[in-house]
């Protein structure tokens, strides 16, 4: 009866919800977008061009590894148990993650599946792998490390005591820091103790040097402190050159330490620009206490003996600790004829600059981009490095420049919601057509993220697309395609930066923000009371710099098409500025047959004509003050003509007023006090005017305005096609679905009274009027209490509820539901959650994506080189230190099997895959891996000997070799004597 009364009471004589059954309101958990919590580690792979972000625990949910390649490529991973990752490290097609609660997860990426996983006995201070071994090294801060079979999922007998205390036993404290593998012998490993620096040999299974600093009486040091007395400073960090030829150990005092890794010597002791300060020199105190270092990396170009020094930290307590301080060394010296000085002048650098940061946010840590190159420690040839700030934000620079890097276009979606914040969005369905026809052109560096491939989706050719518009802190707004499941046709995203348009890089917040859903035209509100008109054309001005000052225009327009980005060909271009200057911009609208509403705070609210354009209306909030000031103490509201009100909610339709035998244009303004304001819309001359038709009183703030047609619940939406049927007399039946806090109501504009339905257990935050496709129309809202409620048209009785057990409820007023079901809620202050209402209550699940493409061959390592081998380096392979390490009785690697299996299938089929090397006509990579396993190992002379001989084997091998290099210079020596007595 209740229904039936309201359909009467709206005007409405269809239930247009007949169809829709309470089950049917089951919401599909189906995207995240952005980052769930903060991000603690990142890793990069050059290979596969992927990236991976791990994440801590946090209110907001547990910590979660998210995998990112090309495009819209993507894989979330999730830890059994909740916990926050500490590092991540891609090996081959694994990756390693390292939990802050020292549990070791191996996981697929194929797959996207936990492999296996196990807890380490102790605390894990840093982890180890490389991509073409099948280890992780673990190191514990008790200064022992062990290693863990990737390939068999297990421990190996492998563990190695704290070699400093084995040096030192009166030593105490002494924790391990960090360990790398030597960057072309991976035979020995450097491993970094707080007291100082140990080389092992996994050849001689034995540490074969070690390396302390100290800072005699009347050195300065880097701190300046204590300078009458031997100071020993911890260590840091330790990287290698990337020959090897030397090391950099960084100290708890600020001193930056270059040795040479051959006789253990220091070749240059400085700080980020002081020299030689172990050296005892008058006034040592001078020198003032630093930053701690927070990261170092060596880094070279694609020839390895060019390198630099990339550092996070380091610098004078007196100076913030922003931006990374970039020391380029330059080529390599020969170490085997250069003097000590030419090699200390190296260790100087040829010139220092900073890698500049935002001011007010410390760079906590930095991830180097290869081009191609996972060796080197991830360090060769980097094209651009993304810095991890202590806000929690990403900022991404080219390299060596230090330039900031736009993440449009480069990154996920995802990332960018972090690069910076995001701090609001808002949703348009733009149709298909016009959408993919909106491809910017910009001039664009390489994409950073290249790797996998997308999972064919089904196809929605004839549906509107869901545009989501993301404003983030610097100012940069993002527009791209969420998708509904479905293959998204133009992945690609657009870049507006309301910064330049304005022409000010301060104090820019964005308030609201609209987007027509034929034109493509867009406009962006700002707390300052400006609005920026955006429209899709091309760049008069492209590649050309043009003069940015414009005179004021407080109340008018300002043409500012050049304010264009020099970069941007074709794509949104500034096109006009409304300088309202009445306060914060409150809410703008634009209409698809040119027409922009803007209000704000002050209470203002004007009508922009686009056609001139010009300003055709402003009117003020108090002007529409009843004059009986009437209040409802059962709800506890008061409507005072007192009170603050300005506009909320900006809707323009095509309907008969009514009273009117005749359709009109019509702009619908709700405002903060619960008032719906009619305006119509009419030809007057070359353009329009507006007038008020009527206002409706309602309880509280306004959530939502639909315009519907009457018979069908279809939005009655001011379309060039519904204007252009004006022209013709067709009239629009048109009704008012408006809702408030507290409040629904269905009425015929202007001023009639409708039906209505109180909400009195609850807020509501956001509402649309939404099409369940052949079932009907309902009318779907989020309220505070995170649950989203369907309700039935005309009759306003609740269909169902879901709870919204996701949704960040202190930001539950900036959720948005729109026409086609689709429901947006933030998760937390970096993640916003893609629903659809009119599914079947399924959980977010992984995509099916493919990340890892098999046939990308890793380079092969860099090994020693002749003159090191010469010099008595003994040249270890992988598969001797699967020896080394697992012993001759480990069974051959899954990667070997997989390889033999493959050359096997390309034997058959007469060809033999590129990537695999050939070593004889009839011989098989299998062939070849076992001829080479059984020569390496009669070679080692492992088969009988234990670990603990390997240095007498060692040695052997050493008398051998000096056996035969005399018989060689003998051979030489006889055959010059003899061809002088021939």
């Amino acid at each position: 009866m209740a229904s039936f009364l309201r359909g009467k009471q709206s005007g409405m004589s269809n239930d247009l919800s007949a169809n829709i059954l309470p089950e049917l309101f089951a919401p599909d958990d189906r995207f995240r977008y952005g980052i769930n919590s903060q991000i603690s580690c990142i890793a990069y792979e050059p290979v596969q061009s992927l990236i991976a972000i791990g994440t801590r625990e946090s209110k907001f949910g547990t910590g979660r590894i998210e995998v990112y390649g090309q495009s819209r490529v993507h894989k979330f991973l999730v830890p059994p148990r909740p916990c926050s990752f500490a590092d991540l490290q891609f090996c081959a097609n694994r990756l390693v993650s390292l939990d802050t609660k020292n549990e070791i997860l191996i996981w697929n990426l194929d797959t996207g599946a936990r492999v296996n996983g196990f807890h380490a006995s102790g605390v894990v201070t840093c982890m180890l792998t490389d991509p073409m071994l099948d280890w992780c090294f673990i190191g514990t801060a008790n200064g022992e490390v062990v290693a863990y079979d990737l390939d068999r999922e297990r421990l190996s007998p492998l563990k190695l005591p704290n070699f400093w205390l084995e040096r030192d036993p009166k030593a105490r404290a002494v924790g391990l820091v960090s360990m790398q593998l030597h960057p072309r012998d991976i035979g020995k490993l450097m491993i970094a103790y707080t007291n100082g620096v140990a080389f092992y040999s996994f050849k001689q299974n034995r540490a074969t040097q070690f390396f302390e600093y100290q800072v005699p009486p009347g050195a300065p040091g880097g701190s300046g402190i204590a300078v009458d007395s031997l100071r020993k400073p911890k260590v840091t960090h330790a990287v290698w050159h990337p020959t090897g030829t030397f090391i950099a150990t960084a100290h708890d005092d600020g001193s930056l330490v270059i040795w040479d890794a051959r006789d253990g010597r220091v070749v240059m002791a400085r700080t980020l620009y002081e020299m030689n300060i172990d050296k005892p020199v008058p006034n040592a105190a001078t020198s003032s206490p630093k930053h701690p270092y927070l990261r170092i990396a060596w880094c070279c170009k694609e020839n390895p003996e060019d390198s630099a020094l990339l550092i996070a930290g380091g610098q004078s307590l007196d100076n913030p600790a922003n931006g990374l301080t970039f020391i380029e060394l330059g080529v390599t010296p020969n170490y085997q004829t250069s003097s000590w000085q030419v090699l200390a002048d190296y260790c100087k650098g040829r010139k220092t600059g900073v890698l500049e940061t935002p001011p007010g946010a410390e760079v906590m840590n930095f991830f180097l981009i290869p081009r191609f190159s996972p060796h080197f420690n991830g360090a060769q040839d980097p094209i651009a490095v993304i810095t991890l700030l202590s806000s929690g934000e990403l900022l991404t620079m080219s390299f060596p420049s230090g330039y900031p890097i736009s993440p449009t276009n480069q990154l996920h979606p995802s990332l960018s919601f972090v690069h910076p914040f995001a701090v609001k969005f808002a949703v348009a369905t733009l149709e298909r057509g016009r959408w993919l026809g909106m491809v910017e052109t910009r001039n664009q560096g390489d994409a950073i993220l290249k790797g996998g491939k997308e999972a064919p989706l089904p196809h929605r050719r004839f549906a509107g697309r869901s545009i989501i518009q993301v404003a983030h802190a610097d100012g940069t707004i993002r527009i791209w395609d969420v998708g509904h499941g479905d293959e998204i046709e133009n992945p690609t995203q657009l870049q507006v930066d309301v910064a330049r348009s304005l022409n000010r890089y301060d104090d820019i917040n964005v308030t609201t923000m609209s987007m027509a859903s034929n034109t493509g035209e867009f406009a962006v509100g700002t707390k300052g009371g400006e609005v920026i008109i955006y429209r899709w054309e091309g760049n008069r001005f492209f590649g050309r710099s043009q003069e940015q000052h414009l005179d004021p225009n407080p109340g008018g327009l300002t043409d500012i098409s050049t304010r264009t980005e020099p970069s941007l060909k074709q794509g949104l271009q500034p096109s006009h500025l409304y300088e309202m200057m009445q306060g914060p911009i409150s809410v703008v609208k634009v209409a698809d047959v040119g027409f922009i509403g803007v209000g704000s705070e002050n209470g203002f609210f004007s009508i922009i004509d686009m056609r001139g354009p010009s300003v055709i209306l402003q009117v003020s909030m108090v002007d529409f003050a009843k004059q009986d000031k009437r209040s409802s103490f059962l709800r506890g509201n008061a409507n005072s003509s007192g009170a603050k009100e300005w506009p909320v909610i900006v809707q323009f339709g095509v309907m008969t007023l009514e009273g009117d035998k005749y359709s009109s244009i019509c702009c619908f303004v709700g405002t903060s006090q619960g008032k719906v304001i009619t305006f119509t819309l009419l030809p007057s001359g070359n353009g329009y005017t507006a007038k008020v038709a009527g206002v409706t009183q309602m309880n509280d703030k306004v959530i939502a305005i639909c315009p519907i047609v009457a018979d069908t619940g279809k939005p009655a939406y001011a379309t060039g096609h519904a204007v252009a049927g004006l022209r013709e007399g067709k009239q629009v039946n048109g009704l008012l679905v408006a809702v408030t806090q507290s409040e629904a109501r269905i009425f015929k504009p202007a001023s009639a009274k409708g039906a209505s339905k109180s909400f009195d257990d609850y807020l509501c935050d956001a509402a649309a009027v939404t099409e369940f496709d052949l079932h009907g129309m309902a009318l779907v809202g989020v309220f505070g209490d995170r649950i989203t409620r369907a309700f039935s048209l005309p009759g306003l009785k609740e269909i169902g509820s879901a709870p919204l057990k996701m949704m960040d409820g202190s930001r539950a007023t900036d959720s948005i539901v729109d026409e086609d079901g689709n429901l947006f809620c933030w998760t937390g202050p970096s993640e916003i959650a893609v629903l659809n209402v009119w599914g079947a209550g399924q959980e977010i699940e992984n995509t099916a994506d493919i990340l890892i493409n098999p046939e990308l061959r890793i380079p092969p390592r860099p090994t020693i080189s002749n003159v090191q081998w010469l010099s008595g380096t003994q040249y270890i392979t992988p598969t001797d230190l699967d020896l080394l390490i697992g012993g001759p009785d480990r069974p051959p690697s899954k990667r070997m099997i997989a390889a033999t299996a493959a050359e096997k299938r390309a034997a058959a089929s007469g060809q033999l895959s590129p990537g695999y090397p050939r070593t004889q006509e009839a011989e098989g990579w299998g062939d070849y891996l076992t001829r080479s396993l059984n020569e390496r190992t009669q070679k080692l002379n492992l088969m009988g000997d234990s670990m603990d001989s390997a240095a007498e084997a060692s040695q052997r091998w050493a008398e051998d070799a000096s056996k035969w290099a005399g018989q060689q210079k003998r051979k030489m020596i006889l055959g010059g004597l003899t061809s002088k007595f021939l």
